[in-house]
């Protein structure tokens, strides 16, 4: 089982990582951010409303189902949102440099990180 630092530091080693965070979503508040080139408190309330929102949409349509993750995919940039199913309200947010990133492999990180993660 991983603190989060750990599991920060761990998100940091996929290849094109700029920044990671781990969010509550009940208050849109940083639980912790590793890395740099992004503001993450305005980041993390930000995704807090479409974690919120996609949630909302989910109920409206009865889908009796998780998010594993959400993919925003920009210009220069991946976005990766993933809630931790074992800890309600909480996900890991990680900026990628799409240049330099792999998206599987890192949606697979992000996944190996969440499930490591103990708070």
């Amino acid at each position: 089982m991983a603190s989060i630092q750990d599991s920060l530091n761990a998100l940091m080693t996929a290849d094109g990582a700029i920044c990671g965070a781990l969010v509550d979503s009940s208050s849109g508040m940083l639980m912790g951010s590793a890395g740099s080139g992004v503001d993450m408190e305005l980041a993390a309330a930000g995704n807090t409303e479409v974690v919120r929102a996609k949630l909302k949409t989910m109920r409206m349509l009865s889908l009796d189902d998780q998010i594993d993750d959400i993919l925003i995919t920009l210009g220069k940039q991946y976005h990766i949102i993933r809630p931790v199913p074992a800890n309600d309200g909480v996900f890991f947010y990680l900026v990628l440099d799409k240049s330099r990133s792999n998206l599987a492999l890192a949606r697979r990180k992000v996944a190996e990180v969440e499930k490591e993660l103990k708070l």
